[in-house]
Order: structure tokens, then sequence, then C-alpha cells
């Protein structure tokens, strides 16, 4: 029974909703919603109008409270788009809730820039951190951003400037399909407006390549210097390989064990969106620098762990892969780990000492799986020529925990 309509309403209120959305607010006995969304209703609306509780969190038990009477939830545009009826799915089984949408902030901006959707990226900050756009910032990329508030514009500005993208070229899009509609022009290196709408929507478009910008691939094997860190850094060839073998997908959660300077975690988060991950590291000079590192790469969502493993690892959520970048040789770390693991997970550990292979090895017979070693020379200069410098040879172990 679908006892809960979701609807979208836009900047021209209730005159803009088609004839479903009205009878079913005719129907309702109880509508949510923010202020602003109850407000544009006319008063021969007569259901019981409730306003999102603080904190949020509390809405759901509200809402499932009332479960069979006829309820309705206002939401902005498109609801099942960075909205409230992809919340709602969370709490509420699909077939319970119908969904009205209304055009999405992201149509109304794209249709005022004349950028076909299919070629950018459509993206979010609000109530989320605004340094997850770093890892958007590339040359010939445009972007759609939902604004968290009126200094989104400003901040983003700033970070592009920081990052060498002083010509990309920012437009705010106030208030989109109402009366109130605003477009505000500028580049990121002169962008020196005031303070934006709250409710808007910032495009963002980057630009061909300055020769100063800093921009990286979302594949893995970022150059070693794109990590600050403190000598304690998987490098960029091992690191390849390694992500390699962990192989992410979308919506899979990562145990980064001895976590360094944060390398495996962000790398493996930044493969996809959806990706999540723990770095565990018990040195507090690390701990700081991984999240410095993952608001610089645009993974500020990665979760620090702070402690030693196998004593950290209690109570984290089981992981779809673990890396164990430290520590295989420590008691009770590999055996905990495996225990943990989802069936059908991976395990990728990385040793470099005598020690942690021999630990690597003892397991492999037990276990199975595969070992590969690596051996990586770069070239250095002597004297007036050059040549090859070893670097110390890492035995890489990986296996797949049976379903």
């Amino acid at each position: 029974m679908q006892w809960l309509t979701v609807i979208g309403i836009g900047e021209d209120g209730y005159h803009g909703l088609s004839q479903n959305a009205r009878q079913a607010l005719a129907g309702a006995t109880t509508i949510f919603g923010g202020k602003r969304h109850l407000e544009l209703l006319p008063a021969e609306v007569a259901a019981r109008r409730q306003t999102w509780p603080t904190p949020f969190s509390d809405a759901y038990p509200m809402l499932l409270a009332l479960r069979g009477a006829p309820v309705v939830v206002l939401a902005s545009g498109d609801p099942m788009h960075f909205g409230m009826g992809a919340a709602l799915t969370r709490y509420i089984a699909p077939n319970e809730i119908r969904v009205l949408p209304a055009p999405s902030s992201f149509s109304l901006a794209a249709a005022a820039m004349g950028w076909p959707i299919q070629d950018i990226q459509l993206l979010s900050v609000h109530g989320r951190p605004v340094e997850t756009l770093f890892k958007a910032f590339l040359p010939g990329a445009r972007l759609l951003v939902l604004s968290n508030d009126g200094d989104t514009p400003a901040r983003v500005a700033a970070m592009l400037n920081a990052r060498g993208f002083q010509s990309a070229r920012l437009t705010v899009l106030e208030h989109l399909g109402g009366d109130a509609e605003r477009r505000v022009d500028g580049t990121a290196g002169a962008w020196e407006h005031p303070r934006s709408a709250d409710l808007n929507v910032l495009a963002v478009d980057c630009g061909a390549s300055p020769l100063a910008a800093l921009a990286f691939s979302t594949l893995a094997g970022l150059p070693d210097d794109a990590f600050e860190n403190d000598g304690q850094l998987t490098k960029r060839d091992v690191r390849a390989v390694t992500l390699a073998h962990l192989a992410p997908l979308p919506g899979q959660l990562l145990w980064d064990v001895g976590a360094g300077c944060g390398s495996i975690g962000i790398e493996w988060m930044r493969a996809h969106p959806a990706c999540r991950a723990f770095a565990i590291e018990a040195d507090s000079t690390r701990q700081e620098i991984i999240l410095r590192n993952s608001r610089a790469l645009g993974v500020p969502d990665l979760q620090l762990v702070r402690g030693e493993a196998p004593a950290a690892l209690a109570n984290l959520a089981a992981p779809d892969a673990i890396f164990i970048g430290g520590g295989v040789t420590d008691e009770g770390v590999l055996r905990i780990c495996w225990e943990n693991l989802k069936p059908g997970g991976s395990l990728v550990a990385n040793a470099v000492t005598i020690q942690g292979e021999m630990a690597l090895i003892s397991w492999r017979e037990t276990h199975g799986g595969d070992l590969t070693k690596i051996g990586v020379s770069h070239a250095q200069p002597l004297g007036s020529f050059d040549t090859w410098r070893a670097g110390l040879a890492v035995t890489v172990y990986s296996v797949g925990k049976p379903a």
C-alpha cells in the first residue's frame, strides 16, 4: 500500500504542481516539509502541517508512526536525486512510497547554462564536506553543484584558486524557476561577489588545463608527492599494484590497517564515490596527516580509527576488503582481520622484511592465495651519469576468502 507520497515542489510553488500532486495534498492527513515548502501551500490544503524536527533523525519514527494513513512529504525538485526520497527509502519499503518529482535543480541549471546534462558531473555539498569537490577539479570538467548555503560559491572559488584553476568560470544560479531567479557570473581568480542566496546551484567550468593546475587522475597510483607523509608511504608503483589486487567496487568497505599517511584508503575511495574506508593508525602525528590528505584529495568522508590493531579493529563494520600495510608480524592481526573479512572478500598484505614475508608465506600455506615480489628501480644521478637505484623489494600477498 502506497500510504506515503513524496512530492517534489519547485520555486513556482503550489501552482506548478501536477493534478496528481494536488490530489495527494487534498487527501492527506499530515504533510511534512521544511518551513519554506509548507508556506508555499494555500489555505485550502487542510491537512496538519508538520515541519521537520531537530535533530532531523527524529522525523523517521514520526513518519513510521503514521504508517497506513495518507501522508505527504514535500521536498525540493526531484526527491530521488540527492533528495528526501532517496533518504526515506532506507527506512520505508519502496512499494509503500509514491514519488511525484518536479524538475530537479540540476535540470533547471543545465537548461539555464545550455549544458547537455549527460556531459557534466552532478554533485552536492548540501550537508556534505565541500572538500569532496577537490577530486572533480579537472581540465575540461563542467560541474553542477548543489550548494550548502550562500557562502559555498566563494569557498569553491578559493579552492579552485588553491589548485591553480584561477581562470575557471563560475555561475551562481539562485532561486531557479521562481520570481527571484538571479544569475551571477565570474571567474575563480577574480571572485569578489557578495554572499549568494542560500538556495543556489553553482555551475563550474574548469576550462583548459593551466600549466600550474594541480589535478589528479582517479586511477590508482597518484604521485608520491600528492600525499603529505613522514616516510610511511606505500610508494606509487607498489601502491598501484596493491590497489589492483584490492580491486575496489562501488559501495565496498575497506579496512586500511596500519594506514601510515592514508594513501591506500584514500585511493580506494577515489575509485568511486560510493567506496568507503576505515584508516586504522596508532601514531598520533600520522593520524592528523591522514585527515589532511583525505581532505586535500577529495575524500573527507574517510573514517579515521585512532588506535593499534588488532585492538582497534573491535566493533568496526565488517569489510569487503582489507589491506595490511604494517603489522603482519604482530600477534593476532592477520587472524582477526581474516575472521572479520566478509565471505568473498579480499585480503592484501605487503611486507618488506624477511620476518614479514615469512609470516605471509606461512599464512598462504593454510589459506592459499598469491605471492608477488615487486622490485622497482629509479634512474638517479651518479656523478655526470645516471644509474639505477633500487628500492626495497616488496612482497605482496593477496587472497580471497571463500564465499
